[in-house]
């Protein structure tokens, strides 16, 4: 079976969906869930927050040869919470707070206690936001669309 068809289970996308979120969170957002956290847990830093470069890499036509696009700045951290529970973020800029914070929410998803407070203050926001965004492109860019079509002259 081809590996990229195979479905991912629950848990892994339901872990991928909180990591893409968390990482197009805004700061504010982040702050505002954190500020609306009755219980802050204690946190260990592993790594980071570290900002660094990452290459970009596109295809020629979108799927020919790879080709290096160029550079972009990246910020990650990984926390530990006082349970043991580790969390990852990582996000596009130099927002160290903010990646820090995600990385925590991240571990919080991770814990059956937590988990449903970080789907309603941070995720749930979030995805409403990210949707409405780019349902807002998707009719700005259908008002430019032009609709070509063919007439014919003449005798067939």
């Amino acid at each position: 079976m081809d590996v990229a068809k195979q479905t991912l289970p629950t848990e892994q996308a339901g872990r991928r969906r909180c990591a893409s979120l968390l990482a197009g969170a805004t700061a504010e957002e982040l702050r505002a869930a954190w500020d609306a956290l009755k219980d802050k847990p204690e946190t260990k830093p592993v790594r980071g927050p570290e900002t660094g470069l990452v290459m970009v890499r596109g295809r020629i036509g979108g799927s020919g040869s790879p080709f290096n696009l160029g550079e972009a700045t990246v910020t990650r951290a990984t926390v530990a919470l006082a349970s043991g529970t580790v969390g990852h973020a990582q996000a596009l800029g130099t927002n160290k707070h903010k990646v820090k914070l995600a990385a925590i929410f991240d571990a919080l998803w991770q814990e059956d206690a937590t988990r449903e407070h970080v789907e309603n203050a941070v995720l749930a926001p979030v995805e409403r936001r990210v949707e409405a965004e780019n349902k807002a492109k998707a009719e700005e860019t259908a008002a430019t669309r032009v609709d070509f079509f063919t007439m014919v002259r003449g005798e067939d």
